[in-house]
């Protein structure tokens, strides 16, 4: 009896359907079912986004709040497997994935059945992670891989070809200086290594280990740094969010934090990271094994 996998996901710029396809795609050569669903919301952004769009989705990000999908069909009750695609927007699971994950046809699909999680992000998915981990677990969903693919040139660099990406719609050299945004062409092709290290547990039906070749295979890889500046700036979005929330008029606010993000990030992080540096770092190596667990652990 042929296995039935099930490969949802929201994309608007492509990229996260290039890699669902890519990592999907030695599962379809070994005659496995692969069913494919893309979700749309009702209301979509148009891309490229204005600034004020893009900063506007924040609080809601942050706050859990869903929006309408557009009516979207599953061939199957039960499958297999489910691998679900979600981007991380403002240090949370996309509003998209919070919503598809509220619709009965999901909360069925992934009950008591095996789950891998993938993502396609600049290079902070920590913080979404840790939240979509908790969506799982509520939906009695079996989490037995995680793939995260980021955007690996500094930070500083991908902040702003993110940007150049997202307001201008374009995945191309910025001024001919920066390099392309996004997870590199050569990643995406190599999830194809990621799926077929799938297809031998998808068969037996024994999920034990598969984390643990994944990793083998840099399917998902902590950067200290980047943890650190999340682990503090996730509850600072949070408190953004509650405020703009209960302002009659959002806008101002929304720009506000627009202004805040950047001098956090170019001003705010560097002082972080060397305060940790100098506080953290080297001397409580227990204390950041225990966190990179907290993050990495599927469970």
């Amino acid at each position: 009896m042929s296995k039935k996998v099930l490969a949802i996901y929201y994309s608007q710029s492509g990229q996260l359907g290039d890699i669902i396809d890519n990592f999907t795609q030695p599962l379809i050569d070994a005659g496995i079912e692969v069913e494919k669903v893309r979700v749309r919301l009702v209301n979509e952004p148009v891309f490229p986004w204005t600034a004020d769009t893009f900063f506007s989705v924040m609080p809601d990000c942050q706050l859990d709040v869903p929006a309408e999908l557009e009516p979207f069909e599953l061939q199957s009750k039960k499958y297999d497997l489910v691998i679900l695609g979600y981007q991380a927007w403002f240090l949370s699971p996309s509003i998209p994935f919070n919503s598809l994950m509220l619709t009965g046809q999901m909360q069925t699909a992934v009950k008591n059945t095996p789950v891998i999680t993938i993502t396609g992000a600049r290079n902070m998915w920590l913080s979404a992670f840790v939240r979509v981990k908790k969506i799982l677990r509520s939906a009695k969903a079996n989490h037995v891989g995680n793939i995260a693919l980021v955007d690996t040139h500094p930070n500083p660099v991908s902040f702003v070809t993110i940007f150049h990406w997202m307001l201008h719609g374009k995945k191309d050299r910025y001024l001919n200086i920066f390099p392309p945004p996004g997870v590199s062409d050569a990643d995406i092709k190599h999830t194809k290594v990621f799926g077929n290290s799938v297809i031998p547990h998808l068969m037996n039906d024994d999920w034990e280990s598969l984390q643990a070749e994944l990793d083998a295979n840099k399917a998902a890889v902590l950067n200290y740094n980047l943890m650190v500046i999340e682990s503090t700036a996730s509850k600072i979005f949070k408190a953004w969010a509650m405020f703009i929330s209960k302002r009659k008029n959002k806008l101002p606010w929304i720009r506000a934090y627009k202004y805040y993000l950047l001098i956090a990030f170019f001003v705010g992080a560097p002082i972080l990271i060397t305060l940790d540096g100098i506080l953290f770092r080297f001397t409580s190596p227990k204390r950041i094994r225990a966190k990179k667990q907290y993050y990495l652990n599927l469970n």
